[in-house]
């Protein structure tokens, strides 16, 4: 299985287009020891040749354009417009999560895999995304249940390979959902992180958003050989303390990387997983190589993804 992180930034991006925090404003000047970041993406195949999203960030164009195995092909029997992009994976109705898909329109087959919930808020509640079936056979939605596992196919029906099994991690809907239809939906279908398995019995565990680890998620990420964690926030007070005002992590459904109740604390006992954070938000500290925070992630042994990176399993 090869893994392509696309995108490693919360959402807005980093920097984000209306903050002047001291990471965004050092970065537009050209002093910061960081990398600017897209909103998180990852694509994976088995085969280098199928690809398969997890999510559809907003910034999606620029990923395939930056990635030349998402280019598409020009091939006599198909014509100029025949994508590698096989599918997409849904694990909430997050807006940088979904909005993506919008970008998936000029009718080529995709097979989306979602939540019954997840499905019935962005085909229901959202007359955008009748976009995706303006042709019969233009995008094929697959529900998965939480929990169950299901495989990735192509849209003509062929299996990749690779098996997912999706872990209810949330029970909060984002705020536009109504609470109307909030009151249809099951809670448990709400934000979920994904293992992905490949036939050789590796392991991807992919969870941009966790708001708290118990022992079932720290078993799975146990046996996981990579895991994809969520490193949103360095600290549970990080927006109230930058902009004055807002929610706290935990409020938001993100557990902080510091402090004892932080995933740093938390996995530290995890030996076996490459450990590699993503999903980062720009006024994260540990985004500044030359910052103490930026340091004791390292020395913890975990990663903090940049854009571009690949690794196979």
């Amino acid at each position: 299985m090869r893994v392509k992180i696309l995108g490693s930034a919360a959402g807005g991006g980093f920097p984000q287009w209306n903050c002047a925090c001291p990471n965004c404003r050092s970065l537009r000047a050209g002093t910061f020891r960081g990398k600017a970041r897209t909103q998180t993406q990852v694509a994976i195949s088995a085969d280098s040749h199928s690809w398969f999203l997890l999510g559809a960030s907003p910034d999606l164009r620029a990923q395939i354009e930056a990635t030349p195995e998402l280019h598409p092909h020009a091939r006599p029997d198909k014509g100029p417009r025949d994508s590698p992009i096989a599918g997409v994976v849904l694990l909430n109705a997050d807006i940088d999560h979904v909005l993506g898909l919008m970008l998936l329109r000029e009718l080529q087959p995709l097979r989306v895999h979602a939540t019954k919930s997840v499905r019935r808020i962005l085909t229901k509640d959202n007359s955008m995304f009748a976009m995706l079936q303006r042709g019969a056979d233009q995008v094929s939605w697959i529900e998965f249940m939480p929990g169950a596992q299901f495989s990735l196919l192509s849209p003509a029906g062929e299996d990749s390979g690779l098996r997912c099994r999706a872990i209810p991690l949330g029970s909060h809907f984002p705020a536009y959902v109504s609470a109307p239809r909030r009151s249809q939906l099951h809670p448990l279908e709400s934000s979920l992180g994904l293992i992905v398995e490949s036939s050789s019995g590796k392991r991807l565990a992919f969870m941009p958003a966790v708001p708290q680890i118990d022992k079932n998620v720290l078993k799975l990420l146990d046996l996981a050989d990579v895991i994809l964690f969520d490193g949103t926030f360095w600290s549970a007070d990080e927006l109230i303390s930058t902009q004055g005002s807002g929610q706290s992590s935990w409020d938001m459904g993100h557990i902080p990387v510091s402090s004892a109740a932080g995933s740093l604390e938390k996995l530290a006992h995890l030996a076996r997983p490459r450990r590699i954070y993503v999903h980062i938000n720009n006024t994260n500290p540990m985004l500044n190589e030359a910052g103490p925070e930026y340091r004791k992630v390292h020395e913890a042994g975990w990663e903090i993804a940049e854009d571009g990176w690949q690794f196979d399993l």
